[in-house]
């Protein structure tokens, strides 16, 4: 089973990186149903399928974080039974789940003030966190026109469109992604969600990079959005996705490769701020 949910966590490539944490570590509770003759084997099952969930997806830091912080706290609590176990995995998993949640909600709050009525926002990929910044800010009944870039070849970008367009008091237009250049002149700030910030550099959704240094050029500030347990200071490194060929076009390349990373690298100094849920820093 926690295989099957590995391979879940595969392709659960139109989801948000705090989504995919949630679900890796959840599947780990599985480990609760079963029964173990010892506790030492019940912390090697637990060691071992959390190694297996976090190598389903090695680019995303929340999901490392989190698998690994439930697995590392269980095993240094030396439980006594394989009973005490189960309660100490059950506990850190929803201790673990409502940080990320609880983080993803004080973030959007933490981002409203950014967000200015009547302001020209553009947007890449999809974010769950920039969703919610904006449905609270739209709450307090803030306007807002938003350019969403669609985030080629997966296209993310169409659903955070389709997304806005449901929301009051938000126009919403979807761009290609190389349009971004033409549009930021109208733009009052560019709102992205993040997927990690490793040693100074923000890792996203390929294309963030160049918006940033579009942006960075034009002097519309960039304010980057998320969890703070996705900043990494120590002990994770970035390791990048490079999905299928066939995902830029569906036809064979006939004499030459296609090349397909997921993310690109963007330095913190082209960012105005950084929004978590621990506040706002001006970067």
């Amino acid at each position: 089973m926690i295989d099957e949910t590995a391979e879940e966590i595969r392709e659960m490539q139109t989801h948000s990186s705090s989504v995919v944490a949630v679900h890796a570590t959840q599947a780990l509770e599985e480990l609760v149903e079963r029964e173990f003759a010892t506790v030492e084997e019940y912390i090697r099952a637990l060691e071992r399928n959390g190694s297996v969930l976090r190598r389903a997806n090695p680019s995303h830091a929340s999901l490392q974080n989190a698998v690994r912080e439930v697995v590392d706290d269980v095993t240094d609590a030396e439980p006594d039974s394989v009973e005490d176990a189960h309660r100490l995995t059950s506990e850190k998993i929803d201790e673990v789940v409502s940080r990320i949640e609880s983080g993803k909600r004080l973030a959007a709050e933490n981002a409203v003030d950014v967000l200015t009525d009547g302001a020209t926002i553009l947007t890449h990929d999809y974010s769950s966190t920039v969703i919610q910044a904006l449905e609270q800010a739209t709450a307090a009944g803030k306007t807002f026109k938003v350019y969403v870039t669609e985030a080629r070849p997966r296209y993310l970008g169409r659903k955070t469109a389709r997304t806005l367009a449901e929301m009051d008091r938000v126009e919403t237009t979807l761009l290609t992604d190389s349009a971004h250049g033409i549009y930021l002149e109208e733009c009052d700030r560019v709102v992205v969600g993040m997927d990690c910030i490793v040693d100074e550099t923000l890792y996203n959704r390929v294309g963030t990079f160049p918006i940033a240094s579009t942006a960075a050029r034009l002097d519309v500030p960039v304010t980057v959005l998320g969890s703070a347990s996705k900043i990494v200071s120590e002990g994770f490194v970035f390791e990048n996705e490079f999905r299928p060929g066939s995902e830029v076009m569906a036809e064979p390349a006939d004499g030459f490769d296609v090349e397909n990373p997921a993310y690109d690298a963007t330095p913190v100094e082209l960012l105005e701020s950084v929004i978590t849920d621990e506040g706002r820093q001006e970067l």
